[in-house]
């Protein structure tokens, strides 16, 4: 099969947007790929994920068998033997932890994450999720499922408590709640890659598949590599072993989501080049990058606050533009229809508060430890303002039907 042609397309103007990550590469020359890895690169765009795959084909034979998975997803559920062929296999992938894994490693992972904060949470939300939408070709998968008219708020607020659920301690492990939402996450995505690759509007040729292996593993990245650099700008120490532990921590979580492990990465570096790699194959902004951005700066505007509603949900607004417009520049926020005029009043100004904070507090015996129990409570708060009065809610196979 040919190379999707979205490959590569806007590579000169990719590659100016990619630029600052090579002042983090300690060797620029191994950033750039050499053709064999391009070319192994693109045709990852024609990849999907044959283990949930399997079972989305299952799922589609026959109605009423979601339930099924929601049942084998419980830790009590009943033993492999019992469940149909393609189920099996993916339970027995899945819940096999690979050599490679640390649990000790893992926990250290979480509580760098905890101690973020609600930093930890803008950082995902400005410079993964909205400079992400400058990816227009990764876009037609939201525009195509509908996901433009669920509204901005409800896929942040649902993406958080996912990250919440995966960053808990013992968490991502086999039978814990964010172990079973990432394979129901993962299962949905196999469901909608056979949706829309089914359809006559989906271009194929040009896109490839839709949820394929080079969209994964950006938004992997995005997670892992984002995160930190983004924790760093913004005033949050990060030491090397805390890198060293969060990048094995999603190595894992993308492991677990289906990501090809020659796409993985066990270190920082070797994950800035990835991602380096990965942001020169993708399709710069369009219309539907636009469309996106724009809900998504309104986002704020919908949250719930128990007190000051307008006065605090307009802040929010404008600390979430100053943000992105660090992290994208003005060039970026015009190519997303953002207002350019926006400076970066906040990070400048947070930034040195955020990081003598955290500098004293760390010297402190047990400061670490009070960090993570502070900030995952600012980021359970910070949950509750996204889903308001509402629950969270448990994402719902009938959503991509």
């Amino acid at each position: 099969m040919m190379i999707p042609e979205r490959h590569g397309i806007h590579i000169h103007q990719a590659r100016k947007i990619a630029s600052p990550l090579l002042m983090l590469i300690r060797d620029e020359s191994l950033a750039e790929p050499d053709r064999q890895q391009w070319e192994a690169l693109g045709r990852q765009l024609n990849v999907g994920d044959p283990l949930a795959d399997e079972v989305a084909e299952w799922l589609a034979s026959a109605e009423g068998r979601w339930s099924l998975v929601e049942r084998a997803l419980n830790p009590d559920a009943a033993c492999d033997s019992e469940l149909p062929m393609p189920l099996a296999a993916f339970l027995a992938q899945t819940t096999q932890l690979p050599d490679w894994v640390n649990t000790d490693a893992l926990d250290r992972g979480c509580d760098v994450i905890a101690r973020s904060g609600k930093t930890g949470m803008r950082i995902l939300r400005d410079f993964g999720l909205m400079a992400g939408y400058q990816a227009s070709a990764i876009n037609q998968t939201l525009v195509k499922t509908g996901a433009l008219e669920k509204g901005a708020q409800r896929r942040v607020a649902e993406t958080t408590k996912w990250w919440m659920d995966c960053t808990e301690k013992g968490g991502i492990l086999p039978g814990g709640t964010g172990f079973s939402t990432t394979l129901r996450v993962r299962l949905i995505h196999a469901m909608v890659r056979r949706q829309l690759s089914g359809r006559s509007d989906w271009d194929a040729d040009y896109l490839g598949l839709p949820v394929n292996q080079v969209d994964m593993q950006v938004t992997y990245l995005a997670f892992s590599v984002m995160f930190l650099l983004g924790q760093r700008i913004l005033g949050v120490p990060v030491s090397k072993q805390e890198g060293a532990d969060v990048m094995h921590l999603w190595r894992y979580i993308g492991w677990l989501m289906g990501v090809n492990s020659d796409l993985l990465v066990d270190t920082e570096q070797s994950g800035r080049v990835a991602l380096y790699r990965n942001l020169l194959s993708q399709a710069q902004a369009d219309d539907t990058s636009r469309l996106l951005a724009q809900s998504l700066m309104d986002e704020p505007l919908g949250r719930y606050y128990p007190s000051f509603q307008w006065l605090r949900s307009h802040w929010d607004k404008e600390v979430h533009l100053s943000i992105i417009r660090l992290f994208i520049g003005s060039q970026g926020m015009r190519a997303l229809g953002l207002p350019a005029c926006r400076l970066p009043w906040y990070p400048l100004l947070f930034m040195p508060l955020n990081a003598t904070f955290h500098t004293v507090i760390r010297l402190i015996p047990g400061g670490k430890t009070w960090l993570a129990r502070r900030g995952r409570y600012a980021q359970n708060q910070m949950l509750a303002v996204l889903f308001g009065q509402h629950k969270p809610r448990i994402i719902q196979v009938a959503e991509t039907q």
